[in-house]
């Protein structure tokens, strides 16, 4: 086992094509499954955030479907992890997708039926989140697996562009099936997922590694102890927290934010999240000329003070053009800070250690979202969204102090983008 923990990112050899991992069938194929499931997945974002504002306008009850989403990672996530250290990962999968089919498919079956309330809506939604929290990370342990090393960077990078593409297509997909009928979004989700298991069936995977014989609680514990020594531990975990909690805001209230400001009905609210993921994608293009100008902390700050002031500026604006352009540049900020994120806690553990460091990670990041989710849906039931929005950019601004106390800046650190999910 290593001793310490390398924090740089795999670079991309000069005579690598950025297209050289598609070459290779194995991630060629996963790569396809994972564009599709991301696309579902986006879809029942959509059909379930708009569902809820046609059973009720409550902002607390619209943003609990966001962290209903992502209230499981505080009950799994860790042991998710242990596990995902300790088992075969791609029996792991099967199972984890598995459960997702049948939570979006029976929620798809119930709201075709007329049968969905908001609280059958959200307990579908906490099982789904519940499927998606274990899943992750062993998922995100794969794609080091299925390509050779050279390849690893640049299969990083597609692995990106194709979440971005579907945060960009999914969105405006899921609007027109929830015009119709949000059991439509549900069951195409259910669907999507099958790519990925058709691929785990194929995937003949080798053992890399000695077979871990430890029990959860003491793989738990040693994760536990390595995140305590370890300072850039202390750096990631931090700034996601002061971030995910600050910027849950805006996607909790989109829904009703949408409802109100654009007359497009779901087909407008999938328009707005695609236009957010297509500031996604304009931000990752931008991310490698970023890095040969700024320091990584540098570049976080500006997007934070970015983000926070389009979060204000969602709360005021009326005119669906302009929520356009804001959602646009939403999408570029929360790119480039959660890139930046992502690549250290996908770099700051060795192998034997990554799905756990990785576990901590995505409990802060969807823990922080889920917290947030509920704090602001409760404010803007109070004072309403204009305000709570004003005081999310507050919040947000603040949050900047942790930039100066916990630095991700590390000499070998680089903005490669990263699949992020939110």
């Amino acid at each position: 086992m290593a001793d310490s923990v390398n924090t740089s990112i795999p670079q991309l050899a000069p005579h690598v094509s950025a297209w050289a991992p598609l070459r290779e069938p194995l991630f060629r194929s996963l790569w396809l499954a994972a564009v599709i499931s991301y696309t579902g997945r986006w879809m029942q974002n959509v059909g379930a955030g708009w569902l809820m504002t046609q059973l009720t306008m409550s902002p607390f009850m619209v943003s609990m479907v966001q962290a209903a989403m992502t209230l499981p990672v505080f009950l799994v996530t860790l042991p998710a992890g242990a596990l995902a250290d300790m088992v075969d990962r791609r029996r792991f999968l099967l199972v984890t997708q598995s459960w997702m089919i049948g939570a979006a498919a029976l929620l798809g079956i119930f709201t075709l039926a007329g049968w969905a309330t908001p609280w059958v809506l959200l307990a579908f939604t906490f099982l789904f989140g519940l499927g998606a929290v274990v899943n992750d990370p062993a998922w995100q342990c794969v794609v080091p697996e299925v390509v050779c090393p050279e390849n690893h960077a640049p299969a990083v990078a597609l692995n990106s562009a194709g979440f971005n593409l579907a945060r960009a297509v999914g969105p405006a997909l899921g609007g027109i099936a929830a015009a119709t009928n949000s059991g439509i979004a549900f069951l195409i989700n259910a669907a999507s997922l099958f790519g990925v298991i058709v691929f785990l069936f194929r995937w003949k995977r080798p053992s890399l590694e000695q077979v871990n014989t430890e029990r959860v609680l003491d793989s738990m514990r040693a994760g536990f102890r390595y995140a305590r020594s370890t300072p850039i531990v202390h750096c990631v975990l931090v700034r996601t927290g002061a971030f995910s909690i600050a910027a849950s805001s805006l996607l909790a209230l989109l829904p009703l934010i949408a409802r109100t400001s654009c007359e497009y009905g779901a087909t407008g609210y999938g328009l707005l999240l695609g236009s957010f993921g297509m500031g996604a994608l304009a931000g990752a293009a931008a991310l490698p000329r970023m890095r040969n100008q700024f320091s990584v902390d540098r570049v976080v700050a500006a997007a934070v003070i970015l983000f926070a002031l389009m979060t204000f500026a969602a709360g005021q604006v009326h005119v669906f053009n302009w929520l356009l352009v804001v959602l646009f540049l939403c999408g570029v900020a929360w790119i480039a800070i959660l890139a930046c994120l992502n690549v250290a806690a996908q770099t700051m553990a060795p192998p034997w250690m990554r799905a756990r460091s990785l576990s901590m990670y995505l409990l802060v990041l969807q823990g922080g979202m889920a917290i947030g989710s509920a704090v602001w849906g409760a404010l803007a039931t109070k004072i309403g969204v204009p305000r709570t929005m004003l005081c999310s950019a507050i919040t947000l601004m603040l949050g900047l102090v942790t930039v100066r106390h916990y630095p991700l800046t590390a000499k070998e650190l680089e903005l490669a983008p990263v699949v992020v999910r939110d």
